[in-house]
């Protein structure tokens, strides 16, 4: 539990984001507690990004209160960011990418850098050929690892992801949540997905925020599954989570079988 001494990775109280007579978020009031992988969903409009970038520092909430780590100053290196579709610069090789943010530290050198980038290659799992590749290139599903391992850069205790799996096929997609999962493990990070991705959702997060009519709700699936609001039960329960829910169902009793349960 949360104390002085251990304080929530990231608190918010009282955010609100307006732009013009738009209100995005009205008073949110939030905490994570502990490191964790939180799925993050919406419908459109909500403000998934704005939440991202205001948490990250790049944008200035209208009101409300934001600490990461109990203090409320963003120091540098303290996110990871992978943006949608990778944002990889396109002129820099994927190795010259990732050395970007090692390089804007000023403390280490050329050789450093380098060696630290190819370290992050290996870690998203890219073959050691990559690091020479241009972003134009690489395959979709190797962009996103490419911009994982950027954002993995100065070994950042939150990460934040932003749909990461779309555009990737069945497999690439599965491939990536497996990755997440082992970062998560391994590293013992904060990571925060923003996506649409159902599978991404019940295979990868502990728990999940929910941005609806301006405010946020943040359980666990279980719980949300039994939420009676109308857009979180269309959300979970309509056509597509209810497959998921039965392929999870399916997933149990073949367990159980196996092991003679």
């Amino acid at each position: 539990m949360a104390d002085a001494q251990n304080p929530p990775i990231i608190s918010v109280h009282g955010l609100v984001n307006q732009f013009g007579t738009q209100i995005v978020h009205d008073h949110l009031d939030f905490e994570i507690d502990k490191p964790q992988v939180i799925g993050l969903v919406g419908g459109s409009g909500s403000g998934k990004s704005v939440l991202m970038r205001t948490i990250v520092g790049l944008q200035k909430p209208t009101e409300g209160e934001i600490k990461v780590m109990g203090e409320e100053s963003n120091r540098p290196g303290q996110f990871g960011v992978l943006f949608q579709k990778g944002a990889l610069f396109s002129a820099l090789t994927v190795e010259e990418n990732i050395m970007v943010p090692l390089k804007e530290r000023g403390d280490l050198s050329e050789e450093t850098c380098r060696s630290l980038a190819r370290m992050k290659i290996n870690l998203v799992g890219l073959p050691a050929i990559a690091a020479a590749k241009y972003p134009s290139e690489l395959s979709g599903g190797m962009i996103k690892r490419a911009s994982l391992a950027r954002a993995l850069a100065v070994d950042p205790p939150i990460l934040f992801l932003d749909e990461p799996t779309a555009g990737l096929d069945p497999i690439a997609a599965a491939e990536f949540d497996q990755l997440v999962l082992e970062l998560q493990k391994s590293l013992g990070v904060t990571i925060i997905i923003i996506t649409h991705d159902l599978d991404t959702l019940f295979t990868v997060c502990d728990k999940v925020a929910v941005l609806v009519d301006k405010k946020m709700t943040l359980d666990t699936i279980e719980n949300l599954l039994k939420s009676t609001h109308p857009w979180i039960q269309s959300y979970f329960h309509g056509p597509r989570g209810r497959a998921m829910l039965a392929k999870d169902e399916n997933n149990e009793t073949n367990g159980k079988s196996e092991h003679g349960t």
